[in-house]
């Protein structure tokens, strides 16, 4: 029987399949679907010191490859959670990591304390919040940001800690880089890429707070990419999230470096989905003689370790640098970047 359990943090998962935060809520819509405890674990939803209301206006809209989400991070806070949300999970035998979220870094320090002693798994730290003392430059755009807020939460907990990316950023790997050095056990990515959507009826925005968060299909790609370049650059665990419908989708990222994989917008689309995809890895793993999850996570990798950072164009990673282009070949060149452009 194959092995789908992973180690991260000094902790064993049953498998590597997790529900994403902010798509699966705390699990009771979930829980006449299938059984709970036949999941790797459950990020919930993003808990703050106290309730947040979310955003006013159309908070979702669907896109041609998933969706777009302006929730605003809604949630009944850290109270209601440990004296409601949470003793349902451990009766469901549900393993746990709790998303944080805050507006400064005592907010997200406040959180994590009340967390110490409650029996969850771990911290998942969504550094996406609007820092509102840097005038709402969220934590995960700012290096300083990124790494202050890891660091104050790293000394407020003893529980393993997961900092969650957020991508629209110029280097996903400086930000890895800067939050494995505050602390961090672990790093999630990624979270949803900005966009928007217009109302070409009503002349204007869909999303009552503009633009939103992009997740599903769509981003994949550009997750496994970014999941490809931090594995190659930390030594910390890397847990993949982005547009993973099916086991094949997670193989690919377990494959790429990641140690465990999310679902979340697969889970609007069919609830099933985080089974379906941990029967997925199972079916695969069946017919290609693979024992072991662990023996898929870097697969793809080559055998002496890859770059962090994409090589430098028109060369492959740790190669002696090209020549220069002149003449015929450099025109030509020219040419095929300007073509490049209009796809």
């Amino acid at each position: 029987m194959a092995d789908l359990s992973t180690e991260l943090c000094g902790i064993r998962f049953k498998n590597p399949v997790w529900t994403a935060s902010g798509c699966f809520g705390y699990g009771r819509e979930f829980a006449d679907v299938f059984p709970l405890s036949e999941l790797g674990a459950i990020c919930v939803k993003g808990t703050a010191p106290e309730p947040w209301v979310g955003n006013k206006g159309t908070r979702v809209v669907e896109t041609p490859g998933g969706m777009l989400n302006a929730i605003g991070l809604q949630n009944p806070g850290i109270d209601y959670f440990l004296n409601v949300d949470w003793p349902w999970l451990r009766e469901q035998g549900a393993t746990v990591i709790v998303n944080i979220v805050g507006r400064t870094v005592a907010e997200y320090v406040a959180v994590a304390r009340r967390l110490e002693g409650s029996g969850v798994a771990a911290v998942e730290l969504n550094i996406s919040c609007p820092n509102v003392k840097e005038g709402g430059l969220a934590f995960g755009t700012s290096l300083k940001g990124a790494a202050e807020v890891t660091a104050a939460v790293r000394k407020a907990t003893s529980l393993p800690l997961m900092v969650k990316l957020s991508p629209n950023v110029t280097n996903i790997v400086d930000f890895a880089k800067a939050v494995e050095d505050a602390g961090a056990d672990a790093v999630t990515l990624i979270n949803t890429l900005l966009g928007m959507s217009v109302d070409i009826r009503k002349r204007k925005p869909v999303l009552g707070n503009l633009f939103g968060g992009l997740s599903g299909p769509g981003v994949k790609p550009v997750a496994l990419r970014m999941v490809w370049q931090v594995a190659g650059a930390v030594k910390i665990p890397v847990v993949g999230i982005g547009g993973i419908m099916t086991g094949a989708d997670a193989v690919e990222f377990l494959m790429a470096g990641a140690r465990a994989v999310q679902v979340g917008t697969a889970c609007f689309v069919n609830p099933r989905a985080p089974i379906d995809v941990i029967n997925g890895i199972a079916a695969f793993m069946a017919e290609t003689g693979v024992s072991r999850v662990a023996d898929l996570v870097g697969a793809a990798r080559p055998a002496a370790g890859a770059e962090g950072n994409l090589p430098a164009l028109g060369r492959e990673a740790g190669t002696k640098p090209a020549k220069v282009a002149t003449g015929e070949t450099a025109d030509a060149l020219r040419q095929f970047m300007k073509d490049s452009d209009r796809f």
